[in-house]
């Protein structure tokens, strides 16, 4: 490839880069409507390892500012958020509560949360021993406090 062809190639790419910081990114942390339950050793794992995801209390990084990364953690916030908020707890009904108390130990268990993209990054997220093992016991008292699911 001669020099020409180089620099333009490179001219090409700097401004494609340039043009995708151009479209909208939501990075929005939408009001605590009611969180779930939890003591504060509990609630300070949850911090730690799901909140950023599963929360409206969403800690976005620095290199998330920029397109695709961007793209991908609101993704990724989103989806995680559609799946289970802590902060919107308060409003799921008896039936999707009971359906998150019987998930959550099952994700844990199988190693899915937190992912091992998020704890590549944030190596204070990863969950020990001890952690799983206060969730678990979390997640069975607060599922046997629940109202039977109709």
């Amino acid at each position: 490839m001669n020099r020409k062809k180089l620099r333009a190639a490179l001219v090409a790419l700097v401004a494609g880069f340039a043009l995708i910081q151009l479209v909208p990114v939501d990075r929005a942390n939408p009001p605590v409507e009611g969180e779930v339950p939890a003591s504060p050793e509990v609630r300070a794992i949850l911090r730690r390892a799901c909140y950023d995801c599963h929360s409206n209390d969403t800690r976005w990084p620095w290199y998330g500012q920029a397109a695709p990364v961007s793209w991908l953690l609101e993704r990724d916030v989103r989806e995680g958020r559609r799946e289970v908020n802590f902060s919107t707890w308060s409003g799921y009904d008896e039936k999707r509560r009971a359906r998150k108390w019987k998930e959550i130990p099952e994700q844990l268990d199988q190693g899915k949360m937190p992912p091992w993209f998020y704890t590549a990054v944030h190596p204070e997220a990863r969950l020990t021993a001890e952690d799983l093992e206060v969730l678990k016991q979390w997640v069975a008292r607060s599922a046997a406090a629940e109202p039977p699911a109709r």
